[in-house]
């Protein structure tokens, strides 16, 4: 009897499953998604909650427009795993499959995607530090971050870095929660659930290594209100270095930024740096403190961050493929036979960006 191939939808559909319980912090934050094809360099417009104001009521109403903001996303990221197979390995049951090929490749590019999602950190102004081991008092002060800028309660997360996580296992306040429907990853990566935070850990949260500029301890910021720009003076005269993006710092009136573009050296102690947000009360030789070298965990809720996901059109050619959707997330496989090698080559691949809708929704924790 001839031997029963393997399909590309059977196998972009198992690969979609795969997909789906590996992520964590993809499924932390916003998604956008619609069945629509998309093209590599797309621009998505990512709608942002509408905010209003209670007023109190004096015998008239006072109607407030809806004005919902928009964010645009560029759909700018492919991940993709190709892999050679041998007409053998195609004669495979979907299980040993699955546990061959599938697996792995899905691993890495949900990895890849949680990664560029913890990228994100660099558009974070605000902080917060662990101060030595990570206890339940540090995560009360990130937390009153989020509750000074006004986070909504629900759907808060905090996820952390393999140091903090070691430091949290250790408390008994954390406690294990294994909650039926989410994916096997996410259970995995889940320590509990304290201060209004679900509490995750990941593998993928990113260090910062601060410029070198940001080691000086005798700068002040001069700076007009609503400029997206500040100069920075080391009183010293002759301190060089350089900030680079994502690097943070706080003005002796409490302000926070985020340095958004690598700035150029420093003259005579003098650089000038584009940051976020905009200045608010003007800064006239304001002192700064900054954040030094640290692991960025991320507290935010989830409207802080977008993952925006669209499926790939199938090849023109005469590559057999197909493209799976399902609950907001979207994968395409092709497959094709290689004459040089003499080997099919199945390509898994994923269309999507990612973008910080809300900056002051998060904060970093920092060690």
């Amino acid at each position: 009897m001839a031997n029963t191939f393997l399909t590309t939808q059977q196998i972009a559909r198992e690969a979609l499953l795969r997909l789906r319980a590996n992520q964590v912090m993809a499924r932390l934050v916003h998604t956008d998604f619609s069945a629509e094809f998309g093209s590599f360099g797309d621009t998505i417009r990512v709608r942002k909650p509408a905010t209003f104001a209670a007023e109190e009521f004096s015998g008239t109403t006072s109607p407030q427009n809806i004005e919902e903001g928009y964010v645009n996303v560029a759909l700018d990221k492919i991940a993709d795993v190709s892999v050679e197979v041998t007409a053998k390995e195609m004669t495979l049951n979907i299980e040993d499959f699955v546990f061959q090929v599938i697996d792995g490749a899905m691993q890495a590019i949900a990895q890849k995607i949680d990664t560029d999602l913890h990228g994100l950190y660099v558009d974070v102004p605000y902080s917060s530090p662990v101060s030595g081991t990570a206890t339940l008092g540090d995560i009360a002060k990130v937390r009153k971050v989020l509750q000074d800028n006004k986070a909504p309660q629900a759907q808060r997360r905090l996820v952390v870095g393999t140091e903090t996580e070691a430091d949290l296992l250790g408390l008994e306040a954390l406690t294990s929660i294994n909650r039926a429907g989410t994916g096997s990853a996410l259970r995995e990566a889940e320590l509990g659930r304290v201060m209004g935070f679900d509490i995750f850990a990941s593998q993928n949260v990113r260090d910062h290594t601060a410029g070198a500029y940001a080691s000086l301890t005798d700068v002040t910021a001069t700076a007009a209100a609503a400029a997206t720009s500040i100069a920075l003076t080391s009183t010293a005269g002759a301190s060089t270095g350089k900030l680079l993006k994502g690097d943070i710092f706080t003005t002796a009136d409490g302000q926070s930024f985020t340095v958004t573009a690598d700035s150029p050296a420093a003259v005579a102690g003098v650089v000038t740096v584009a940051v976020s947000p905009a200045v608010g009360t003007a800064l006239t030789a304001s002192a700064v403190t900054f954040v030094k070298s640290h692991e960025a965990s991320l507290a935010f809720h989830r409207n802080a961050f977008a993952f925006v996901n669209r499926p790939l059109a199938l090849p023109a050619g005469g590559a057999d493929g197909y493209v799976t959707s399902f609950k907001g997330l979207s994968l395409r496989v092709t497959q094709d036979y290689v004459m040089s090698s003499k080997k099919n080559l199945i390509s898994f691949d994923i269309l999507y960006g990612v973008k910080t809708l809300q900056p002051e929704l998060a904060a970093r924790f920092t060690r």
